[in-house]
């Protein structure tokens, strides 16, 4: 069993943002799925996926605000600036986290722990929306 389609998602502002059940409703045929693998793939450079603690809010700003001092808006040495201040340091916060993940799926869903959620961590003030790429294989129960 294969299943892969887009899943497009409104503009969000500079954040993480918890993205769990719209990435499990948009592919519904995993509860049929006994075994197999999830991969969620974002299609952009300057947004990017991750795997992390989803019970408290605070995490969500923790880690935006740890991505926003480690790679800052005005270092001196950015030359990719045409597009804005945020826009390089985007890229490399991409880059640090990641585009895609890869997830086991267990008897009819993503074998996440108990406190894992999936996010989508939007690097730009003004990012538009944003198209992920969910694919599945694996049995059928």
């Amino acid at each position: 069993m294969w299943i892969q389609r887009a899943l497009w998602l409104p503009p969000q502002p500079r954040g993480v943002h918890l993205i769990t059940r719209d990435v499990i409703g948009a592919t519904p045929e995993l509860a049929e799925m006994q075994v197999g693998m999830l991969n969620v793939f974002i299609r952009h450079t300057s947004a990017s996926l991750a795997l992390n603690e989803n019970a408290s809010p605070d995490v969500r700003s923790d880690l935006d605000a740890w991505l926003d001092t480690a790679v800052p808006e005005d270092a001196p040495f950015w030359t990719h600036v045409h597009e804005g201040p945020d826009d390089m340091p985007a890229h490399v916060k991409a880059i640090i986290v990641g585009p895609s993940l890869m997830i086991p799926v267990v008897s009819g869903g993503p074998a996440l722990g108990t406190w894992q959620g999936i996010y989508l961590l939007e690097h730009r003030d003004q990012g538009g929306s944003r198209e992920i790429i969910i694919t599945a294989w694996g049995e059928r129960a």
